[in-house]
C-alpha cells in the first residue's frame, strides 16, 4: 500500500523520496536536540519503551532502521543489546552519536540475509516512508522466527480535549519553534506528514498479515505518540 498524500502539497512517489532526503540531510545537525524540546524531553522516555517492548535477551541482535542520528541506537546498547542502524541520509549519519555500526543503505532494500536478526526498531519514520508494505515485508525478511518489531511513532489523541490541545501545539508551535531554531520548511512539512498513515486498524492488519500475526498497539502519553508491535511468525 502506497502512503498517497491525503493533503494538497505533500510529496508522493520520487519526489517524496528526493523531498524526504533533501530535509533531512538539512536538519540533522539540529535535530535530536530539537526532537528534545519539541516534545519536552518525552521522546527520550517513548525511545525506552519501545527498546523494552521488544523483551529480547542481552546481546540480540537488533536493526535500527531510519537511524538518525543513533538515539534509539543509544538506547539500545543500554539495555544490552547490539545495534546496527540504518539510514538513507548521508547528513544523519554523519551527525550520528553511536557506537554501533551504522550503514548508509535504504530501508525498503536492507543489506542483510533472510532471518539474520533478533529484532528491528524504528523511531518516527513510517510516515516518510513512500510505501509501508515493501517495509514490513523487509522487516519481516530478516527478522528470524520469535524475533520482534517495535515502531515507535506519533499519533493524534482520542479524547477531544487532548486531540485539540495537540492539533493546536502540533500544527502551529512545532513549525514555529522548528523554524526559528532549524528548517521552517521542514517542521511545516513533519506535523502534516502525520496525515499520510493509515488508520489504526488497517496499520496493524498490514504488520499482522506482513508476518506479524499478534500485532497491537501500545498508546503513549495521552495518544501523542504510539508503539507498534509484533512478533515474527
Amino acid at each position: 500500500m502506497k502512503l498517497a498524500p491525503p493533503a494538497p502539497g505533500l510529496p508522493s512517489g520520487a519526489e517524496k523520496v528526493r523531498a524526504v532526503d533533501e530535509m533531512f540531510d538539512r536538519i540533522a545537525p539540529r535535530y535530536e536536540r530539537l526532537n528534545q524540546v519539541l516534545t519536552f524531553g518525552l521522546d527520550g522516555s517513548w525511545r525506552r519503551r519501545a527498546v523494552r517492548a521488544l523483551a529480547l535477551p542481552a546481546r540480540s541482535r537488533v536493526l535500527d532502521l531510519a537511524c538518525g542520528t543513533g538515539d534509539l541506537c543509544r538506547e539500545l546498547s543500554a539495555h544490552g543489546v547490539a545495534p546496527v542502524g540504518v539510514d538513507r541520509s548521508a547528513g544523519m549519519l554523519t551527525a550520528a552519536r553511536a557506537e554501533a555500526p551504522l550503514v548508509r543503505g535504504d530501508v525498503l532494500a536492507l543489506p542483510m540475509p533472510p532471518a539474520s536478526v533478533d529484532g528491528i526498531v524504528c523511531g518516527f519514520a513510517l510516515r516518510n516512508f513512500v510505501a509501508l508494505e515493501p517495509f514490513l515485508a523487509e522487516c519481516a525478511r530478516v527478522i528470524r522466527p520469535g524475533g520482534r518489531l517495535a515502531l515507535l511513532e506519533v499519533s493524534t489523541p482520542r479524547h477531544p480535549l487532548a486531540r485539540a490541545a495537540h492539533r493546536l501545539y502540533f500544527e502551529r508551535a512545532v513549525p514555529w519553534i522548528g523554524g526559528l531554531l532549524s528548517d521552517r520548511a521542514a517542521y511545516r512539512y513533519l506535523p502534516r506528514s502525520v496525515a499520510y498513515l493509515p488508520p489504526d486498524p488497517e496499520l496493524l492488519r498490514m504488520i499482522g498479515d506482513a508476518g506479524f500475526p499478534d500485532a497491537r498497539r501500545r498508546a503513549l502519553t495521552l495518544g501523542a505518540a504510539q508503539i507498534l508491535m509484533g512478533t515474527r511468525g
